[in-house]
């Protein structure tokens, strides 16, 4: 049996080491839980900075927020540090009112101050998630006059210019805004920094959990906070860097891991047949699309954009190459986001998409590189694409590679076809909908350099309900501008979208109450607990 020490003084070797038949299987200790997942995203867990897969889901569970998703019916905004809040008449003032309940790691009460410093904090250093609170017109020389601690538990945040109202709860609610101990974070400040350096690798947070170890590519370790005043039912919680999902699978299977992550679908169906795993699955919101650059001829056509999604046969992709891991969805809205649409208007139909193509003036065809990543499901769907667009006379050249190079090039705007992949910034229908129409400035030194712009796809009506929709305060309203918004782009943008993921986890049937969530900073380990 694996002890406490063996435990976290093990190397990758002795995780991977082979099952032999009629071997016992070993136990994770019973007040440790062992996830295996792959974490080599990590790049920092102060909130501020934050933004990959693997730190903002560790922060959700060591930070929190003023207000958080309700994660039983995300179309609700609920309360986390705020027990309560107004929002004026003009949408311009939230006032939050904080529990006098919550403690840091450190055993301090979260204050109003806090909450002051850590937003204020977002948007002087401005890394990479800042944006999601600058958006709404915070900057360095104002932000000090606009968020306001006006007692110990009340803090004003003034916005520069109205906004929708869960607009803005959403962006609170994202791991960009986690109140962090100013006290705490303060007394570890290097050359000015505001304790950025040293809160890559701590926390200072009042969540439920605080972070004891990260090595990276190798292990996360976190620990109850047992000033939180949030019970857990698992005292630790051990995330092994696993990268290869067989080894995870062994490592389930031998029992030196209670929960695994990223299994591929082959994988699910050999976890399926043993009776000591079982799986749990939720949606998530990472999408997969296949989008045409309007720098090449072709799709600068409307007939042409609209026959590439008349080719596509979304249901064959699902059913045959991601049963499991992915389900069909044709909006750039991922289901369970407000004003998501759940409807599917397209399906294969080579006979309209040849008609569409002869209506735009390629009769014959063309040819197109489709960039995409190398690996898989999208070396499959890829393939499948190609044979799609084929059939309507689209001769596709597949040129697959990394995931920096499929980025990078997509970003320089070289590409001509790509399949590639997207998750909202934050919960809230504007993060999505601003990406993949808005598009105010197509030169090269447009300041919304996101996905409408790398396809050169510019629909002056969209960019403008993009704005409208997310100053709107009248959330019925709001909910019709995205509605419309989503069938416009059907019938104008160079843009399917085919495919929403499944986030799915493999546990040991001992193993109970992990909470996995539709994004990454949803995901919950509190009640996590060993029989």
């Amino acid at each position: 049996m694996l002890t406490r020490r063996a435990l976290l003084a093990s190397g990758a070797a002795a995780w991977a080491a082979p099952l032999v038949a009629g071997e016992a299987v070993a136990a994770t200790p019973k007040d440790v839980i062992v996830m295996a997942k792959e974490i080599d995203d990590i790049i920092s867990f102060d909130p501020a900075q934050s933004y990959e897969f693997s730190d903002t889901e560790v922060d959700a569970n060591v930070y929190r927020k003023l207000v958080s998703p309700n994660l039983k019916e995300l179309s609700k905004i609920g309360p986390d540090l705020a027990t309560h809040w107004e929002v004026s008449a003009d949408g311009k003032t939230f006032t939050f009112h904080l529990t006098k309940d919550a403690h840091f790691a450190s055993g301090k009460p979260v204050t109003a101050a806090d909450a002051e410093f850590s937003l204020r904090r977002v948007v002087t250093l401005n890394l990479t998630p800042g944006f999601i609170v600058t958006q709404f017109g915070f900057t360095k020389d104002n932000v000090d006059q606009l968020v306001r601690a006006t007692d110990p538990h009340t803090l004003v945040v003034e916005l520069p210019k109205a906004a929708a109202t869960s607009f803005v709860l959403y962006c609170l609610s994202a791991n960009v805004g986690g109140i962090v101990d100013k006290a705490t974070v303060l007394a570890h400040q290097e050359k000015g920094d505001l304790g950025n350096h040293w809160l890559t690798s701590h926390s200072a947070g009042a969540g439920p959990y605080q972070l004891t170890s990260w090595a990276a590519n190798d292990h996360v370790i976190i620990d109850a906070n047992l000033h939180s005043g949030i019970p857990v039912a698992t005292k630790r919680i051990f995330i092994r860097h696993v990268k290869d999902p067989a080894t995870q699978l062994l490592m389930l299977r031998r029992g030196d891991a209670d929960i695994a992550r990223d299994l591929t679908t082959d994988l699910l169906k050999t976890a399926a047949s043993d009776k000591n795993l079982y799986r749990i699955t939720t949606p998530s919101t990472d999408q997969m699309y296949l989008a045409g650059n309007e720098a090449y001829a072709p799709f600068r056509k409307s007939g042409v954009r609209q026959a590439l999604k008349w080719a596509i046969d979304y249901t064959g992709i699902q059913k045959n190459i991601t049963p499991d891991t992915y389900i069909v969805n044709q909006a750039f809205e991922p289901t369970m986001i407000l004003g998501a649409l759940d409807e599917t208007p397209f399906h294969k139909d080579p006979a309209k998409a040849k008609a569409l193509l002869a209506e735009a003036g390629y009769a014959d065809g063309f040819t197109a590189t489709l960039d995409h990543f190398a690996e898989n499901p999208y070396s499959h769907i890829a393939q499948a694409v190609q044979a799609d667009l084929g059939a309507i006379g689209i001769k596709v050249s597949l040129l697959p590679g990394t995931r920096k190079q499929v980025f990078t090039k997509m970003r320089a705007r070289k590409h001509q076809l790509i399949i590639s992949e997207w998750y909202p910034d934050y919960f809230d229908p504007n993060s999505n909908a601003q990406a993949f129409n808005a598009n105010p400035d197509d030169s090269d030194n447009s300041p919304l350099k996101i996905i409408a712009w790398r396809c050169h796809f510019q629909n002056k009506e969209l960019t403008a309900e993009v704005t409208e929709a997310a100053r709107e305060l009248d959330t019925a309203k709001r909910i019709a501008l995205y509605h419309k918004m989503q069938r416009q782009a059907w019938a104008t943008s160079p843009i399917a979208f085919m495919l929403q993921q499944n986030a799915i986890a493999v546990l040991r049937k001992n193993v109970t109450g992990f909470l996995l969530g539709a994004q990454s900073d949803f995901t919950r380990y509190g009640e996590i607990r060993k029989a």
